[in-house]
């Protein structure tokens, strides 16, 4: 193996013979993560620089002409990750619709869906049909489970500055269909501001708790000079909320430092900082800094408007 070059663009198992591996090659490169699988079936050499491209070329592998790409797998190729981590560990599946007049693909890794489409839902990305970004926001707005979704239409409106009226029109159009009544609860709360799906959420957390909702991406000026960006901050209170996206074993001392310093700095200037973690958006953790937020909006109130 290690006397062999990989080639820079995706292949599928059915390609091994021509690149002088074996399935067994195959396995042991993914161990030792010289390999990584793009979608089911579809692998690339590791040091490969993910891109639209690179994942519009795996698909091309596996999705022919006859076929449209929906739902997450749509929200891929349009740059907006909806799988989890280890999702994308073991590959996805595909997701894809037939145009009319075809049947559904029966492909090993991919799963064919049937779907409502007007031609006006489908553009045309790197050779492949897609979903376009309002189409496939609406729909994984509806389909996947409530925070997840949310997520997703904080992505599209971040990338692809879907707005909460473009969706919102288009909601009309499918009045009677299961999931609409979560999409049209989630529009008012879309902001395009929000980086990361775990800062969604944050967010949707604290709307749902009834608490007043917190301004993204809040710069901190030092002698009038931008130094600190907040995940989410209440300016006037000098209160913020950050999740801290990164375990403890996976950062560095440098990073340690300067997060401890960064709050020190606000705590000292009389800032009261809530971090969030991972595992913190369900039972008792949630609880916990929802309470620390409730406490700190209540114990800062003012009649006067901010």
């Amino acid at each position: 193996m290690s006397t062999l070059t990989l080639p820079l663009e995706p292949f599928t198992a059915a390609a091994l013979p021509d690149l002088g591996l074996t399935p067994r090659e195959l396995r042991r490169a993914l161990e030792q993560r010289r390999v990584r699988r793009l979608v089911r079936g579809v692998y690339v050499d590791a040091g490969v620089t993910d891109s639209i491209q690179l994942r519009a070329a795996a698909l091309l592998l596996v999705v022919n002409d006859t076929q449209v790409i929906v739902d997450r797998t749509a929200a891929w190729l349009h740059g907006i990750d909806a799988y989890s981590s280890a999702e994308l560990e073991a590959g996805p599946p595909v997701e894809t619709c037939a145009l009319r007049g075809h049947t559904r693909t029966r492909l090993d890794g991919v799963r064919g869906r049937t779907r409502d489409l007007a031609p006006d839902d489908v553009m045309v990305v790197c050779g492949l049909r897609v979903t376009t970004p309002l189409r496939t926001a609406l729909d994984l707005g509806c389909h996947l489970r409530r925070r997840e979704a949310f997520a997703v239409l904080c992505g599209f409106a971040r990338e692809h500055g879907t707005t909460t009226s473009d969706l919102a029109a288009t909601t009309d159009r499918f009045h009677r269909r299961r999931g609409v009544r979560q999409l049209r609860e989630l529009l008012a709360v879309i902001d395009p501001r929000v980086e990361s799906p775990r800062e969604a959420w944050t967010l949707l957390a604290i709307h749902d708790a009834g608490l007043p909702l917190p301004e993204p991406q809040v710069w901190i000026e030092i002698d009038g000079v931008p130094t600190f960006r907040l995940d989410f901050a209440y300016p006037q209170r000098r209160i913020c909320v950050e999740y801290d996206g990164v375990d403890a074993h996976e950062r560095t001392d440098q990073q340690r430092r300067y997060d401890e310093e960064r709050r020190r700095w606000l705590r000292d200037h009389g800032w009261t900082v809530i971090v969030i973690r991972r595992g913190d958006f369900t039972g008792d953790e949630l609880e916990r800094w929802l309470g620390e937020l409730r406490a700190a909006l209540a114990s800062t109130y003012s009649t006067r408007r901010w």
